[in-house]
C-alpha cells in the first residue's frame, strides 16, 4: 500500500484524475460481469422443455409463473409469448419479437463505454506526463545546480508515472471491452435461437389448441 500511495503522490494531480477513471473501468466491468453471470443462470433449453410439457398438457398459466420466477433474458421472452398463447400465431411471434428488441440493448449496455474510457486513460496520462515535463523543465532553469539532477529525475518520475497509469487503464479498457463483447455476442445469439424455437413451439401448440377448440362446435352442428 505504501508503494502505490507514493506512486500516486510522485504522479501528481493527474494521477488521481486517472485514477477517478480507473475506479469507473473496474465498476463498468465488475457491473457487466455480475450481470452475465447471475442473470443467466437459467438453462435456456431446459426451460424450454418445461415450457413445452407444460403447453402441452393445456397448462398455460403454470409455464406463465414459472417464468415469471425468474429476471433471466430467456425466462422473460418465454413469458410474453406465452402471455399472448391464446390469442394466436401472429400475436405470439409479434410478443416475442418486441420482448427481444427490449432486451437486446440491455445485453451491450455500458459495454461500449470502455473503448472512451481507453482513449480518456491514455489522454489524461498523456497529459499529465508533459504538463509534469513542462513544470520540471520551466523550474531547471532557476534552480540551483546541485539541486538540477534530483529536480529532473522527479520530474521525469512524474511524467512516467502517469504515462504508466495512463497506459494501464487503456490496457484494461480493451481486455475488457473484449472480454464482455464477445459474452454479450455469445448471449445474444442463444437468446436468438431461444427466441425462435420457442415461437416454433408455442405456434405449433397454439393451432392444436386452435384445433380443439374448434373439434366440439363441429360435433354440435
Amino acid at each position: 500500500m505504501h508503494g502505490i500511495a507514493e506512486f500516486f503522490a510522485k504522479g501528481g494531480p493527474f494521477m488521481y484524475v486517472n485514477l477517478v477513471t480507473s475506479i469507473v473501468v473496474v465498476a463498468i466491468i465488475a457491473e457487466r460481469t455480475i450481470y452475465f453471470l447471475l442473470r443467466y443462470q437459467v438453462k435456456a433449453q431446459a426451460l424450454l422443455e418445461q415450457i413445452r410439457k407444460l403447453v402441452g398438457a393445456n397448462n398455460v398459466t403454470r409455464a406463465v409463473k414459472l417464468c415469471s420466477a425468474s429476471s433471466a433474458p430467456v425466462a422473460r421472452v418465454a413469458k410474453a409469448g406465452l402471455i399472448y398463447f391464446h390469442k394466436g400465431e401472429a400475436a405470439i411471434s409479434t410478443a416475442i419479437e418486441e420482448t427481444l428488441v427490449d432486451i437486446t440493448p440491455e445485453l451491450k449496455k455500458r459495454i461500449a463505454a470502455l473503448w472512451s474510457l481507453a482513449n480518456i486513460g491514455t489522454l489524461l496520462g498523456l497529459l499529465g506526463t508533459i504538463v509534469g515535463l513542462i513544470k520540471t523543465f520551466a523550474s531547471l532553469g532557476t534552480a540551483n545546480p546541485a539541486d538540477r539532477a534530483k529536480m529532473l529525475s522527479e520530474g521525469i518520475s512524474e511524467a512516467m508515472n502517469n504515462t504508466a497509469l495512463g497506459l494501464a487503464i487503456a490496457v484494461t479498457c480493451m481486455i475488457g471491452h473484449m472480454f464482455l463483447s464477445g459474452v454479450s455476442k455469445k448471449l445474444q445469439g442463444e437468446l436468438d435461437a431461444f427466441a425462435l424455437k420457442l415461437e416454433n413451439t408455442l405456434v405449433e401448440e397454439s393451432r392444436k389448441w386452435e384445433g380443439q377448440q374448434g373439434a366440439p362446435a363441429e360435433g354440435q352442428r
